[in-house]
């Protein structure tokens, strides 16, 4: 499929900082893309780039065919057909909900404009409120009026700038889910950027990790999670800690809690020294295993322990465990390794 949107070797800077380093990224019409970092990175930069408010000092934004931006010309922000969902949702007090989601129809008929209104408000679960103001709602029902709001005049691309980052956590997860099949329906290509991982994964078809300005690695959560391009990528995705190891075959290498063999060819050399990343779920509590490790710390999640373990060498792994399995902090017990994908990295 071809690209719909194209952000190709984009830079830019403020004074003498650059901000955004020759960064690409493409989408397709309708899916759904995350940049993902920490703050400072850069990702909220990118969308203002997107939007039109800043101008890029290198590379090119295209749109449908169209583009937007080039060094020294750019399309106006109002002229782009982009829509955004802000972090404070910047709703308007004084207007209802139904006047808030049909603000950006002022061109639509009034009876074209209260179909649409009527059509969104049911489609985010909010059928009955367009009478209320913002402030007789909760914050997850404001969100979802900002949605409403920004896909109403139906934009090319809707722009979510860290959406859900004032709610609760258990309202963070629930809406994440609930906007993405919402965006899925309306078929509307959409980007987001936030910090939380949880959040990416659980709306992108797309995920980029950004540091310093930098994309590090732009691909799909699965991909990102088991064959990360860099150890930051690695060590910022999910949770894990680094074993040292040793290549003792085409696909294999030792480590202090066993040997993996794979089918995927490790690219290193035989007697090469790595560092294996190890996620909870590739340690396995297994009783009759000889090798042991130590209960350093526990937590317990209801159906699961998460373990802190320490190896022999001193070392720590990480160990998700049915919560049947309850063993005191101190307690050795055995562990073998059951990896389906290895990730590792020459030793530092």
């Amino acid at each position: 499929m071809s690209a719909f949107l194209e952000f190709d070797q984009v830079s830019h800077a403020y004074g003498q900082q650059t901000v955004v380093d020759t960064m690409s990224f493409t989408l397709v019409e309708g899916e759904i893309g995350c940049l993902l970092g920490s703050s400072g990175c850069g990702k909220t930069t990118v969308l203002r780039c997107l939007a039109g408010f800043e101008p890029i000092r290198a590379g090119s934004i295209r749109l449908a065919g169209q583009t937007l931006s080039l060094p020294g010309h750019q399309v106006p922000a109002h002229a782009r057909q982009i829509g955004m969902v802000f972090q404070d949702y910047a709703l308007f007090p004084h207007l209802t909900v139904g006047d808030n989601v049909a603000f950006g129809l002022r061109r639509w008929s009034r009876a074209e404009r209260l179909r649409r209104v009527a059509s969104l408000l049911d489609l985010v679960g909010l059928a009955g409120l367009a009478r209320s103001y913002p402030h007789e709602l909760s914050g997850g029902q404001q969100q979802r009026v900002a949605l409403a709001r920004a896909l109403a005049p139906r934009p090319r691309l809707l722009l979510l700038d860290e959406p859900f980052s004032n709610l609760d956590v258990d309202l963070r997860s629930r809406l994440s889910a609930e906007v993405r099949a919402i965006l899925k329906q309306e078929n509307t290509t959409a980007i987001l950027v936030t910090h939380d991982q949880h959040e990416a994964f659980a709306m992108a078809d797309r995920v980029g990790v950004m540091q310093a300005g930098r994309l590090l690695q732009w691909a799909a959560p699965y991909t990102l999670y088991h064959q990360p391009a860099s150890r930051f990528v690695a060590d910022f995705i999910g949770q894990g800690v680094f074993l040292p190891g040793v290549v003792t075959g085409p696909a294999c290498i030792e480590t202090e809690i066993g040997e993996f063999c794979g089918a995927v060819p490790v690219p290193f050399d035989v007697g090469q020294r790595v560092e294996v990343l190890l996620r909870p779920d590739d340690v396995q509590h297994d009783d009759a295993s000889s090798r042991k490790a130590v209960v350093e710390s526990k937590v317990f999640r209801g159906s699961e322990f998460h373990y802190t373990l320490a190896l022999p060498s001193g070392r720590r792994v990480l160990a998700e465990v049915p919560s049947h399995h309850d063993h005191p902090v101190g307690e050795p017990i055995g562990i073998r390794l059951e990896m389906d994908h290895l990730i590792a990295f020459p030793a530092h």
